[in-house]
């Protein structure tokens, strides 16, 4: 991978115009579906939020070219359909030539930097609707949390209402990934009850003046029927990190049944799975949908 690492890096040294002349001649996805009918996305945005830890290895994802070549393995399985990540990530996935057919979707708001006392004031300083448009990208994603002791959730919320239009007016995916979230021992940590992912549900599915191009990127939880009953947007379930493989596969097959639901976006339990086999891994993910 250290020629790979070279020849991004030399392109980007000596000809940092060929990540736009890529995206320019990329072939883009004719649907964000695969031949099933379903979303299989691989997420890449962790990084930038400073989350590069994955299991033991407090840097397992910051590694730029273990990630790379995790990221190309994952998108040559058959059945994949794209990938969620930040400018630096899809850029050197653009000069590496693998996105061709594939959804790309760029990660938006990243300042809410992981472990941070600012973290629930998470702004929009990456991907912006105009750039993804201009890029031939599909669409953008939010991380919207919502803290009701924070102060700061009212402009959360405003930017993403105007990430919602801003994309819905150039007919792009709003994949918004909501959560209701508190602060507790001076951290932020992401209320999984079934009763506080439906209030978050609610709530991001209000924001914008359309929703007609909105979909929501949510956690596997208990009581998924009921969590799910809460909103007719589509929906793509997250992966997380994921402490027992199985236990998840069973319960992302029983939620991919529901109505609602289009798909995974799925990233470290994919791309750094316990055995090492992210072809396995990923295969097996495909399998469920």
């Amino acid at each position: 991978m250290i020629d790979v690492v070279r020849r991004i890096v030399a392109k980007r040294v000596h000809d940092p115009e060929a990540i736009a002349e890529a995206a320019a001649n990329r072939v883009r996805a004719a649907s964000p579906f695969n031949d099933k009918g379903r979303t299989m996305i691989i997420a890449a945005d962790h990084p930038a939020r400073g989350a590069n830890a994955v299991g033991g290895n407090p840097t397992a994802m910051a590694d730029r070219g273990e990630l790379l070549e995790r990221l190309c393995l994952a998108l040559e399985r058959p059945g994949v359909t794209g990938v969620l990540a930040t400018a630096d990530v899809v850029d050197d996935l653009l000069l590496l030539g693998v996105l061709d057919g594939k959804t790309v979707l760029g990660s938006m708001n990243r300042t809410g930097l992981a472990g941070s006392s600012f973290e629930i004031d998470d702004r929009f300083a990456c991907y912006d609707a105009e750039s993804l448009d201009r890029m031939g990208f599909d669409g953008g994603k939010t991380l919207t949390r919502i803290c009701l002791d924070d102060p700061a959730t009212p402009a959360v919320l405003e930017n993403t209402a105007k990430a919602v239009n801003d994309l819905a007016d150039r007919k792009l995916i709003a994949m918004i990934e909501p959560f209701l979230s508190v602060w507790a021992g001076g951290r932020l940590k992401n209320d999984l009850s079934p009763d506080a992912v439906i209030k978050s549900i609610t709530i991001a599915s209000g924001l914008g003046r359309s929703s007609a191009r909105t979909w929501l990127k949510l956690p596997v939880v208990d009581e998924m029927e009921r969590v799910l009953a809460s909103s007719t947007l589509p929906a793509v379930l997250l992966g997380g990190e994921v402490k027992d493989a199985d236990a998840a596969f069973s319960a992302w097959q029983r939620a991919l049944a529901l109505p609602t639901v289009q798909g995974l976006v799925v990233g470290r339990s994919l791309l750094f799975p316990h055995d090492g086999n992210v072809a396995k891994a990923v295969d097996t993910a495909v399998g469920l949908l």
